[in-house]
């Protein structure tokens, strides 16, 4: 299996009222978080986010869809994770989206990464994420759609 690259998506996916979806990992009981996923060769980071969604949620939508924050971070990748990687890549960069859904939809999961899924308010939804990207933009969801 070819490595993982280090550059990927975030997507925070939410309804107008900003009830938030979190996903909790298969391999991780107790770890919630947003749609996320690694760029694959040849990809747009839009390509990703969209390809991700549909892949973790069964949403099929089009980019034009995703709001592209033109947000990016690096991060340490945790120990246990690192061997999906090449061998020396530590961090990655994650770009963030977001993706407006008209209600709180049925969520299809893709049983080999997620076991569960819930709809939360911002603060709630914020605090169960275990990754501080995740909360961070879960948190600024409301000032980047200009409801602050």
């Amino acid at each position: 299996m070819p490595y993982k690259q280090p550059v990927s998506v975030l997507v925070v996916i939410h309804t107008p009222a900003l009830r938030v979806l979190l996903l909790e990992r298969a391999a991780h009981p107790g770890y919630w978080q947003s749609v996320t996923g690694s760029q694959e060769a040849g990809e747009s980071l839009l390509d990703t986010a969209c390809r991700e969604v549909r892949e973790e949620t069964g949403i099929d939508i089009p980019p034009a869809r995703l709001l592209d924050w033109r947000l990016s971070q690096t991060y340490e990748i945790f120990p246990e994770w690192r061997h999906r990687y090449a061998p020396g890549v530590t961090h990655n960069r994650e770009h963030v989206f977001s993706l407006e859904v008209p209600t709180e939809t049925a969520i299809r999961l893709a049983p080999s990464e997620h076991r569960a899924y819930l709809w939360l308010d911002l603060a709630e939804a914020a605090r169960r994420c275990f990754s501080w990207s995740n909360r961070d933009a879960i948190l600024d969801l409301p000032r980047r759609l200009g409801r602050a």
